[in-house]
């Protein structure tokens, strides 16, 4: 059954952190790259951060130099630091596989709130 689930948002101020989980179930996602994507009101789903099976990653240059992501394959966990928030990183956070072409569905997402 493939499955993704987002943890880790939250409120915070800028200039904060905070460090998103996504645990992943199903073979569809064993070996692909991921990626961590953002949603703000109003706007499309946008990719934040990739990260292949091997490690190699990219970022959007919105966010590089302040978020890294990770992945622990033996744990099918896929993981965003971000630090230096600002208020322009609020959005609904989702992890999927990258590129992605329509499959599979998209999690619940967890909110991130940039506030002071």
């Amino acid at each position: 059954q493939v499955q993704l689930v987002e943890s880790g948002g939250g409120l915070v101020q800028p200039g904060g952190s905070l460090r998103l989980s996504c645990a992943h179930s199903g073979s569809i996602f064993r070996f692909n790259a991921m990626g961590w994507y953002r949603q703000a009101p109003g706007k499309q789903r946008e990719l934040v951060a990739s990260i292949t099976f091997g490690g190699s990653t990219n970022y959007a240059d919105s966010v590089k130099g302040r978020f890294t992501i990770s992945r622990d394959n033996a744990k099918n966990t896929v993981y965003l630091q971000m630090n230096s928030l600002k208020p322009e990183d609020t959005a609904v956070y989702y992890c999927n596989v990258f590129p992605w072409n329509g499959r599979p569905s998209w999690g619940q997402g967890t909110q991130v709130t940039v506030s002071s």
